[in-house]
Formats: structure tokens, sequence, C-alpha cells
């Protein structure tokens, strides 16, 4: 056996501590090779209690923000961490939704989104998106519930209401004394919204009659207000609508069988002769390109969240790897695990970069492109599965209990990679926009 190089001073630490003879005694038959890997084992040890802190914000990105604008995150941060990171677990578990943590979760947004005007991005921007990527990075079904109640439902009152719908419904939806539930997505109709809706309304004097049937609609089993998209008859152009829950011909029922964002509560939606006064149609949505417009800033949204996600993933995976012991030291200082530590942190960190980019030429332009919002979408989808793909490979077998959070954060993905624009129709918008060739059918 080669003989082994043994640093002076790794040795000088170790006989500080034993008394010679007794050493001498006690290594009779050792090899040099094995009192190396102990000098080495005891060198990581001492290493890992001082392991640094863990940092998901390798570029320090948060150092784009103002102070007051960190104080936004941090508050945010702290909320999801102390309030909603010891319960989650349970409640995806049993696929409900912590309706408790409704008025606390109300009072943070009232400090943080409130001030500023009823849309998603209000905060501007890059705080926006930060601030949707720390609810994402505790739980995406959360972030999803913020989503569709801020951004879809209360954002399509606000940008497409009238006066008087806006001063009944927003402030209350603000306060989270009423929800709201976002309705596009039909059983059959998926990714082909643009080309029609099979949903239908007809006018008849001061009502419209509306039938069809949507499907994943988000809040609905427990919303107050249904925004719900319809194809009118009289120009086969798409139109926004308003139908209040108990409203007869609405049918809600919760969706089974969810293997992600299980929080979330979901429905199947039927609309049968469903009679609605025109002053709860939407008086400034004319057509889908008007739907499309919310979509793209949803899409950015989302890009933000799944870089949560992997931010989420990556953490718990480090924190795992330091202190999950085998052969005698922490996995972390393990050549394979730290490969994929590393690759988990290259792809957060790229998705966090492209997404500030985004959100930089948007404070710029003063809206989000169809075409940039879809391609954060589809990287950043790419890049969420593989992170935490490997998040869960880095705890092994304990990677599919929810006790250590990736299991939550695996599942979870497989929601975001699909939503707000599936990856094939999200490449296929950018595809457009390089080639000047549309490729959709």
């Amino acid at each position: 056996m080669a003989p082994v190089s043994l640093p002076f001073k790794n040795m000088n630490r170790l006989l500080a501590h034993m008394h010679l003879p007794d050493v001498m005694r006690n290594l009779s038959g050792v090899t040099p090779h094995e009192v190396g890997l102990a000098l080495k084992r005891l060198a990581l040890k001492r290493r890992s209690k001082g392991a640094p802190p863990i940092n998901s914000d390798f570029y320090d990105l948060r150092d784009l923000l103002s102070p007051d604008d960190v104080a936004v995150l941090t508050k945010i941060r702290s909320y999801m961490e102390e309030r909603v990171s010891p319960v989650i677990a349970d409640y995806w578990e049993r696929g409900e939704f912590p309706h408790e943590l409704v008025p606390s979760f109300a009072h943070l947004v009232q400090e943080t989104w409130a001030t500023r005007p009823y849309a998603i991005d209000s905060l501007g921007p890059l705080l926006s998106g930060m601030a949707c990527m720390e609810m994402a990075r505790v739980d995406a079904s959360i972030y999803t519930f913020f989503g569709v109640q801020w951004g879809l439902a209360m954002g399509s009152i606000s940008m497409f209401g009238s006066e008087a719908q806006k001063a009944h419904w927003l402030p209350q939806m603000s306060r989270f004394e009423a929800i709201g539930a976002w309705s596009l997505t039909e059983p059959d109709v998926g990714s082909a919204t643009a080309a029609g809706l099979t949903t239908t309304a007809r006018r008849e004097g001061d009502t419209w009659v509306i039938n069809g049937a949507k499907k994943w609609s988000g809040n609905a089993p427990f919303a107050d207000i249904h925004v719900v998209w319809a194809r009118d008859l009289s120009d086969q152009q798409v139109k926004g609508f308003l139908i209040e829950r108990g409203t007869p011909g609405l049918h809600v029922e919760k969706l089974p069988g969810k293997i992600a964002l299980r929080v979330v509560q979901n429905a199947d939606i039927r609309l049968e002769n469903c009679r609605v006064p025109e002053r709860n149609r939407m008086p400034n949505a004319h057509s889908f390109r008007d739907v499309a417009r919310q979509l793209a800033m949803a899409r950015g949204g989302v890009a933000w969240a799944m870089t949560g996600v992997a931010m989420g993933a990556y953490e718990h995976a480090l924190a795992y790897a330091n202190q999950r012991q085998q052969f005698g030291q922490p996995i972390a200082g393990f050549q394979m695990i730290q490969n994929n530590l590393v690759q988990m942190l290259a792809n957060v960190t790229a998705m966090q970069v492209l997404c500030t980019r985004m959100a930089q030429l948007q404070t710029r332009d003063g809206r989000i492109s169809q075409e940039r919002a879809s391609l954060a979408k589809l990287f950043c989808g790419e890049k969420m599965r593989e992170t935490v793909a490997l998040a869960r490979g880095v705890l092994g077998g304990n990677g599919i209990l929810l006790e250590h959070h990736v299991a939550r954060f695996f599942a979870d993905a497989e929601a975001l990679y699909s939503y707000e624009g599936t990856h094939e129709m999200n490449t296929l918008i950018v595809g457009r926009a390089i080639t000047g060739m549309g490729a959709f059918l």
C-alpha cells in the first residue's frame, strides 16, 4: 500500500489531544491509509460545524431593491416560514385549504400590496416578482391562491370591470372578505382557448344566458364571485362575466384525485342556462386579446413562482445534506452530492437572473410582452423540474416523505409546469416571435 502523506498541522492537532504512549499502543496494526481517513473525517466534522448560511440568492439580486422593498420581502418570508411552513404539509396530505390562515394572510397582503392598484405587479415588476417567489419558496399553493385572488379575479375586475363593479367587489376582495375564482380553461379546451371557447353567452334583453363547462378553476369551491369567460354567440368574441355564488344554473364541484397543488381547491364547473344580468358583464373586455394581456402578466408571475419552488427545494436539500450522516460524515462532503447541489444552485441563479431582467424590461416598457413572458415560463419550468428532481435524489428514500418538504415541491412542480400555458404552447409563442411564422397547427 502506498504511503499516505499527512499534513503536519493536522497531525499536530491530533497529537495535541492525545497522550503519545497511548497513541503508539493504539495505532499498532492501523495502516497509514486508515489514519489518513480518520484525519479526513475529523477535518470534515470540524468544517461541518461552521457550514456557511444557506443562501439561494447567490448573485445578491436583492441588492437591486431599496431598503423599503427588502423589508417587504423580509415580512413575506417571515410570515411564510412562521405561519405557513409548520402546517402546510398536513393540509397538503389531506387535500384541504387552511382557511384559518386567511385572516392573517389578508393582513400581510394589506400591509404590502393593498396600498397599490389592484394588480399582481402593482408593487412594481421586480418587487412583485420577488414577492411571488418568496411565497412559492415555502409553498406554491399559497402563491396560487394569492395569484388567483389578486392577479386573475381582482385583476380582471380592475382591468375590465365597470366603476360600479370595481367599487362593489375590489375593496372586500382586497381584505379577503370575498374570495374570487377565474374560469377560462374548459374540459375539452385548454391551450386552444384563442381558437374559440365552447362556453357560450346569449343575450336576452338585459340578461345573458350562459351554457358550458369549465375546469381547473382555482378557489372555485369556496369562491364568492366567479370571473367566467364565454363566447358571445352574436359576434363570436370572448366576453367576461361576474357570476355570484348561488346563482341558479351555476354548479361547482371540487376536483378530486390531484397529485399536485393539493392545497389549492380546484373545481369542475357546469353552467346550465345560467342567467346573468347585463350589469355583471365586464364592459371593457371585448375579445380574447384582452384575456391574453392578462395571461402574459400571469405567465411572468408563474416564472417567478417556479423560481421560488426551485429555491425551496434547493435550500431544503442543502440543509438535509449538511445534517445527514453517512460513513461518519455529512453527505454534503461527498462529490456527487456537491455536484447535484451546485447544479441546483446554477439553475436557481439562472432563473432568478432571467426573471429579474424580464421585470426590468417590463418596468422600461410599461408592459410585459407575450414572447418574453413565455420564454421565462418555459425556461423556468424546465429548470424547476430538473432542480426538484435533483433535490429529491439528494434526500434518497427520505425524498418522498412530506416531513422533509422536498416531496411537496417535487409534486407541485408538475402543476406549475402546465398551468398558465403549457411548455409546448409557450415554446410556439416564442418560436413565432423569432421566426415570424406561426406553427400552432
